[in-house]
């Protein structure tokens, strides 16, 4: 990638209406949600991830946005014994990141909506200081659209030749967008910093695409149905998937 990757001028400008619209405050608040999925993730797959059973494998669905009501689904793609040795080869086998994401990502190809946001949420929240997120809100390779695109240059190019290859090129990007908000303020939240390290990348690209989002739909919906919309404090709930917590059998 070039030496400049992110848009700063649009990052800030996108700050600017984000802050129109939620606070600093509500923002951090939205970080301390977001590292409790984080921890209630990594509780709920244990120190063995391949050791899971199917009420921790229905949990641990159950925090992803788009998995989370269609569980049943994914277990019939991928019984849950699989699907718990494949999330254990996900984040700890051997091979390079790029073969772990392709091959997690093979096993739901039948699924192409949940393959393609499931690992990045799986990688990021159970070990958030080495992974990052990869969602289609945070960058659609096929629409060419997403929250990473708003705030980074038009050359800098996010396309890989396979999944997990987009991935290390969409982590970069995001490296980049880390730093440079640390340095401009965009990912720190309050007084205290909170928000700032490992997710605050994450809210501040959720805002950002929920003010997208809102702007998108105003040009297009009616003003009654735009009334409907959320406000935007809601809209990045859903979007980082802590709107609500998954419901617990048993």
């Amino acid at each position: 990638m070039g030496s400049q990757v992110v848009d700063t001028p649009t990052a800030a400008e996108f700050l600017g209406q984000v802050l129109e619209l939620t606070t600093r405050e509500e923002l951090a608040r939205i970080g301390g949600e977001v590292t409790a999925k984080s921890a209630a993730m990594r509780l709920a797959v244990g120190p063995d991830p391949s050791a899971m059973d199917t009420d921790a494998v229905r949990e641990l669905l159950g925090w992803v946005f788009v998995a989370r009501r269609r569980v049943e689904e994914v277990l019939a793609v991928v019984e849950p014994r699989r699907f718990a040795v494949a999330v254990a080869d996900l984040i700890h086998s051997n091979d390079g990141l790029a073969a772990r994401y392709d091959a997690f990502t093979g096993l739901l190809c039948s699924l192409p909506e949940i393959a393609a946001d499931l690992p990045g949420e799986l990688l990021h929240f159970l070990e958030p200081a080495r992974y990052w997120l990869w969602t289609r809100w945070m960058w659609d390779p096929n629409n060419e659209t997403g929250a990473l695109r708003l705030v980074t240059m038009d050359e800098i190019d996010l396309h890989g030749e396979t999944a997990g290859l987009t991935y290390l090129r969409v982590g970069r990007a995001l490296a980049f967008v880390a730093e440079t908000g640390h340095a401009a303020g965009f990912t720190t939240f309050d007084h205290r910093g909170r928000g700032e390290a490992e997710f605050g990348v994450d809210v501040f690209l959720a805002a950002v695409y929920g003010v997208y989002m809102q702007t998108v739909l105003r040009m297009r919906m009616t003003q009654e149905f735009t009334n409907l919309l959320p406000p935007l404090p809601q809209l990045v709930r859903r979007l980082l998937g802590v709107h609500r917590s998954p419901v617990r059998k048993g």
